[in-house]
């Protein structure tokens, strides 16, 4: 790829799990009320059609990955999962009143943090207090991040016999020299142990998570550990660019230099010949990001074009409502968007007076989803089309301008109604998706909120 379209498109952008990205929501117009009202009407629209979707945070760590951009709290007492696990059923319960009907859930994903710092013992009884007061959807996808340091064979056996089929382990990197410097020390022999016991056990679906742009990261070590990967063959890969964004996550990302991450031409190297090794052990691209066997139903999911992306990622299937438990957790109900306190104290606070714990969020407008329409498609898809909204696109010449610059670039191919991502443009799919971005486009932010697109 040529050098100069890579700096050309290398600037601040977002990774686009919503639209309107989080720093543009519309605070002022939000209100806990407006959340309820909105939810309401989207499950009562959606729940019996296709069910709703379950993200649990899950936040505390035993120590601090500097690699990591999560909402988290860093400690070794294990006595704080009980009391978490009765604030997240609290929360629950204040759901399932203000909803009624009973929830039919179809997915349930518990993320982190690490939820594997949570004993098997209450992770069941975390599960089994949720589904005690719903239904699952026939079709249904239960999964969960798993720490192979901590991930032991009962955790795995616990929440098989619950119903989970995929797991997902953060790899990152093989390189001890990297591992060390993002505080995430891991040898394979822990990988591919957790990962042995999940096959053994039954688990349908596993995913390994690799990282490129760590620091001290060069192109043998990317290609190391994919070659490394690629022994154990997980179902799913998530290879994606680390978020140097040490000025919005403070010490968390400050265990190394900024001279020491990896940027502009080594790390589109590093992308570029992964994917390419990651093709060539049989993987398939899907969506951004993400690769997938053949027989792995995330790649069937892609292929029948059912693919769907929110503030979980990708996912095999779409749900109107997806509601997020936990610190810090973010919900969606297509019509608007909430998210949780984000401090311990604050979220045991508002649940302790029988609040749902929401302190922001953002109600979408008209503009608001046909642009998330469109994002959510090229996302998906590599592609969207509108031809009943083409008197809408007109009028804004903006998007068509940077779409036929793009297009003169080889990202796209563009006609009237219609924009399909090239081969050569999917590295820059969220570049792409920026052209859309009409409250981006309008109001650029004076500081840098976003990490690089390459």
């Amino acid at each position: 790829m040529q050098n100069s379209i890579v700096q050309k498109y290398n600037v601040p952008g977002p990774r686009y799990t919503s639209y309107p990205t989080v720093p543009y929501w519309d605070e002022a117009l939000f209100s806990l009320e407006l959340w309820k009202e909105t939810l309401k009407k989207s499950f009562d629209e959606s729940n019996l059609s296709e069910g709703i979707s379950l993200y649990i945070h899950l936040p505390f760590c035993e120590s601090l990955c500097t690699f990591c951009g999560c909402h988290k709290r860093v400690t070794k007492r294990h006595e704080m999962e009980q009391p978490y696990i009765q604030a997240v059923l609290k929360e629950w319960d204040l759901y399932c009143d203000l909803l009624k009907d009973r929830p039919i859930i179809k997915e349930i994903h518990l993320g982190g943090g690490t939820p594997t710092f949570f004993a098997p013992q209450h992770l069941q009884q975390l599960i089994q207090g949720i589904l005690a007061q719903a239904d699952i959807a026939q079709e249904h996808e239960f999964s969960f991040e798993g720490h192979p340091n901590n991930t032991t064979r009962e955790h795995l056996q616990t929440l098989y016999d619950l119903g989970f089929r995929r797991v997902s382990y953060g790899v990152q990197d093989y390189n001890e020299k990297v591992q060390k410097a993002i505080h995430r020390i891991q040898p394979f022999e822990h990988v591919e142990r957790v990962t042995k016991w999940a096959r053994e056990i039954g688990y349908t679906s596993i995913s390994h998570d690799l990282v490129f742009g760590l620091p001290f990261q060069n192109l043998d070590d990317v290609l190391y550990t994919i070659e490394q990967t690629q022994r154990l063959m997980p179902d799913r890969i998530a290879f994606y660019s680390y978020a140097h964004v040490p000025w919005i996550k403070g010490n968390g990302q400050r265990g190394f230099k900024d001279a020491d991450v990896p940027k502009d031409e080594m790390k589109r190297q590093c992308y570029e010949e992964g994917k390419l090794k990651l093709l060539e052990y049989g993987y398939a691209e899907i969506g951004m990001d993400h690769f997938a066997l053949v027989e792995d139903e995330m790649y069937k999911s892609f292929k029948s074009g059912a693919l769907h992306r929110n503030f979980m990622g990708y996912t095999a299937s779409k749900t109107q409502v997806m509601l997020g438990l936990g610190l810090s957790s973010i919900s969606d109900s297509w019509y608007s968007f909430a998210q949780n306190e984000k401090t311990l104290e604050d979220y045991y606070a508002r649940l302790e007076n029988n609040e749902i714990p929401v302190f922001k969020g953002h109600v979408l407008n008209e503009e608001d989803l046909k642009i998330r329409k469109h994002i959510l498609n090229l996302m998906c898809t590599f592609e969207t089309s509108w031809n009943n909204e083409a008197l809408y696109f007109k009028e804004i010449p903006e998007v068509i301008q940077k779409l036929q610059e793009m297009e003169q670039d080889g990202l796209v191919i563009l006609d009237d109604f219609q924009i399909k991502i090239t081969e050569q443009g999917k590295p820059f799919i969220r570049n792409i998706c920026m052209a859309f971005d009409l409250r981006l486009n309008r109001k650029m932010p004076n500081t840098r909120i976003f990490s690089m697109t390459i």
